[in-house]
């Protein structure tokens, strides 16, 4: 067996107040991690800024490190988890910014920066896409990371499986009305890629959206491990469930579907529309 406990955490961010979204990530982490042992803490897309922020992105951008990530990574070593967590990158210039996911490991170290590439109506006028997808080697198995609206676009997720991810984990802002969209794209990436997904989307409200939350984990053949319901009463939470990535490889082997591929087939996939 090769066991990771794994909390799937629902935000409700205030818009633009960083650190008050950051207040309370911190205090979700130390009420996890003191009533469990965690690997790996997943929280929502954008969970430190909110999402309707407009030009002022530009303002709320942060370099990788700085404040955010240091004030994070300082609770991952602290407990000894890993931290996977969205938020406004600055780039290189100061004119670019990326919807990025942060993971912070055991040592307070950055183990992954993925920049978000599939960007969904007015975030094209924001961000920057990002063009890269990597996983990223852990202690206990290998994570592939997508943001949001990347969860809608299969070759995401496969690109992810084929560089060995064995678990695909989904920091989301995914707004209402569709919640049966959101679950089905999660349990076809789990399905096609013999792998589990650990889905965290944001629930509350801002000007114009609304978010439903329904963070999950799914199995590798598509069973729900863990779901957080939001109500009017209580909009943010958490599960904690262990998973044993053994069912990864056993999955894979007995279904073939990543062996079973004929990219040879598939010149249409990679033509431009």
């Amino acid at each position: 067996m090769r066991e990771v406990t794994v909390a799937v955490v629902q935000t409700s961010p205030v818009v633009g107040k960083v650190e008050e979204n950051l207040e309370r990530m911190d205090h979700l982490i130390e009420e996890i991690c003191t009533s469990h042992h965690v690997d790996l803490i997943v929280f929502p897309e954008l969970a430190t800024t909110g999402y309707e922020c407009g030009i002022q992105f530009n303002d709320l951008a942060e370099r990788v490190p700085g404040h955010t990530v240091n004030y994070l990574a300082q609770r991952a070593s602290e407990f000894g988890t890993h931290i996977l967590f969205g938020m406004v990158e600055k780039g290189k210039m100061e004119s670019v910014v990326y919807n990025a996911a942060i993971l912070i490991d055991p040592d307070g170290e950055v183990l992954a920066d993925y920049q978000k590439a599939h960007l969904k109506g007015e975030e094209k006028l924001v961000f920057r896409p990002g063009y890269r997808y990597s996983v990223a080697e852990t202690n206990f198995g290998t994570i592939g990371i997508l943001i949001g609206w990347d969860l809608a676009f299969p070759e995401v997720a496969r690109s992810l499986a084929l560089q060995g991810a064995e678990l695909l984990c989904v920091p989301a802002n995914w707004e209402s009305p569709h919640a049966n969209e959101w679950r089905s794209y999660t349990f076809a990436r789990a399905y096609e890629n013999s792998a589990f997904v650990v889905a965290a989307n944001r629930s509350g409200e801002e000007y114009t959206y609304s978010f439903f939350g329904n963070s999950l984990v799914v199995g590798p053949r598509g069973q729900v491990l863990a779901t957080v319901e939001s109500s009017e009463e209580e909009n943010e939470g958490y599960q904690v469930v262990r998973l044993d990535l053994s069912d990864v490889k056993r999955a894979r082997e007995e279904f073939k579907l990543l062996q079973s591929r004929l990219p040879r087939t598939y010149r249409e996939v990679v033509k431009m529309y």
